[in-house]
C-alpha cells in the first residue's frame, strides 16, 4: 500500500505515483533535489536518499520528524485545537512563524499552517514572510498516520536532509544513483509568470540549467527523470530525452468541484 504525504502539496506527485514508480530504475541510492511533499521519496525502494530542497522550513521539519518521532508529531498535534481554527488565531500564528528563528518551533507552525491555509498553500513572499491567506476549513486534518507513516520511512532507510539548490544536488551525485525532479512547473502559457517559491524567482534559466545538469548526470550514467508541464517550451529543453506524456486532473478551487485537466510529461534520461 503507498505511503501517502502528511503535507498539502500543489503539484504533489501522489495521485501519478504509479507512472513515476514504473519509470524509475533500480538504484542503491534515490536523490531528490526538490523534495516537495516527498511523495515519491515514501514510497521508492532504496537503501539510503538524498533529499534537498531550497526551503530550509520544509527540511527542518523533515530533520524534526526523523530525529525526534512521535515527541515532536505530538508536539504539532497541539496546535490543532477548535480554538486555533479562526482567521484572527490562523494571522496570530502567521505572524509568530514569521518572526520565530527557532527551527523546532518553526517546523511545528508551518504543519499548521498548512494545514489550515487557502488550498494548503506554502507560498513567501519577496521578505520570505509566508503569506497564504486563512483557509476556512470546518476542521482541519491532522495527519497522524501519514506522519508516523513518514518517520517510518526515515527510519528504514538512511536518510539525508539538506537544504540546498538543485545544482548543489547535483553536484552530490555519483555511480548507482537514481534522480527523481519535480522542479515548478514551466507556464503552461507564454503569459503567465514563473513560480515563486520560498522567496525565490524560478524563472527559464534555472530550468535550462536543470534540463543540462540532468544529461550531463545522464552522460556519466546516473538515469534522471523530470516531470514538468508538456508545452513547447519544456519539449525543446527536453529535447534529448524520452518523452512520455499523459494528463493530470488538478483541482483549481479551494471546494475541491473544480477541477482542470492539464497536460504534463515525464523527461527520462536512462
Amino acid at each position: 500500500m503507498q505511503r501517502k504525504p502528511f503535507l498539502k502539496w500543489a503539484g504533489g506527485k501522489y495521485r501519478i505515483l504509479d507512472t513515476i514508480l514504473r519509470e524509475l530504475p533500480a538504484g542503491s541510492r534515490f536523490v531528490e533535489p526538490f523534495a516537495g511533499s516527498c511523495a515519491v521519496y515514501l514510497n521508492v525502494k532504496v537503501e539510503t536518499a538524498l533529499i534537498c530542497d531550497v526551503n530550509a522550513d520544509l527540511v527542518c521539519l523533515y530533520q524534526h520528524i526523523q530525529r525526534e518521532g512521535t515527541d515532536f508529531i505530538m508536539y504539532c498535534q497541539s496546535l490543532f485545537i477548535p480554538e486555533n481554527n479562526t482567521k484572527e488565531r490562523y494571522i496570530e500564528i502567521r505572524n509568530e512563524f514569521n518572526t520565530c528563528k527557532d527551527t523546532r518551533k518553526r517546523g511545528s507552525l508551518l504543519l499548521y499552517l498548512n494545514r489550515h491555509s487557502f488550498n494548503g498553500l506554502v507560498r513567501y513572499n519577496s521578505r520570505g514572510e509566508f503569506n497564504v491567506p486563512f483557509g476556512k476549513y470546518k476542521t482541519p486534518y491532522f495527519p497522524l498516520k501519514e506522519l508516523t507513516d513518514f518517520y517510518t520511512k526515515t527510519q528504514e532507510v538512511e536518510t539525508h536532509f539538506v537544504c540546498c539548490d538543485f545544482r548543489t544536488a547535483f553536484d552530490e551525485l555519483k555511480k548507482g544513483d537514481i534522480v527523481y525532479c519535480d522542479p515548478p512547473y514551466v507556464p503552461l502559457s507564454e503569459t503567465a509568470s514563473f513560480t515563486t517559491y520560498a522567496g525565490n524567482e524560478f524563472d527559464i534559466r534555472d530550468q535550462q540549467d536543470l534540463a543540462m545538469l540532468s544529461k550531463a548526470a545522464h552522460d556519466k550514467g546516473i538515469p534522471v527523470i523530470l516531470s514538468n508541464h508538456d508545452t513547447h517550451i519544456t519539449r525543446k529543453l527536453y529535447a534529448d530525452a524520452e518523452i512520455k506524456s499523459f494528463n493530470v486532473q488538478r483541482f483549481i478551487s479551494c471546494n475541491g468541484d473544480n477541477r482542470a485537466t492539464v497536460p504534463e510529461l515525464l523527461a527520462i534520461y536512462r
